[in-house]
């Protein structure tokens, strides 16, 4: 009785894994027309990296190094560099001047993003960025900016506020 028991068992567990697979045969195939057409990303894809501007056209990274210490593959290395009243780069005291993170590193595990105080660094939906030449996959901070928003006015004297809207 126990012998049926395990064969009934079995033939079941194949008949249920066979109609799993005629259910699948008998689905549309889904196919992507990439490149001829532009690819669909899922919201919380995991692309290129991106540093965010301000709607005023100013950098949002202030330079306070919580991404690259939050990076476990150590791939991010920033300058900092102070605004000065002729030059307002970003927000705050201080502005990368230099941002460069290494892809040949980088494991795309959204840590830096979720270190950072300002949301300067964002996930983008860019992904080609194979290479057969490893210096081309540091990304430089003038290759992951953000571009300037319409309208803004950009860049600030260090004792002017934002401009009004208008101007």
């Amino acid at each position: 009785m126990a012998n049926n028991n395990g064969v009934f068992g079995s033939a079941t567990a194949i008949i249920k894994g066979m109609s799993v697979t005629l259910k699948e045969m008998m689905s549309p195939t889904v196919t992507e027309d990439y490149p001829d057409l532009p690819p669909k990303f899922q919201e919380r894809f995991r692309g290129v990296h991106v540093l965010q501007r301000d709607e005023n056209g100013l950098e949002k990274c202030v330079a306070c190094f919580l991404c690259a210490a939050a990076c476990p593959a150590d791939c991010i290395y920033i300058e900092a560099a102070e605004n000065t009243d002729t030059l307002r780069m970003s927000g705050g005291e201080r502005f990368a001047k230099v941002y460069n993170i290494d892809y040949n590193r980088c494991i795309f595990c959204g840590y830096c993003v979720e270190a950072c105080p300002t949301d300067a660094i964002t996930h983008g939906h860019g992904f080609e960025i194979a290479s057969y030449n490893t210096s081309t996959l540091v990304y430089r901070k003038e290759q992951m900016l953000a571009p300037i928003p319409a309208g803004a006015h950009f860049p600030l004297k260090a004792d002017e506020g934002p401009a009004p809207a208008g101007h």
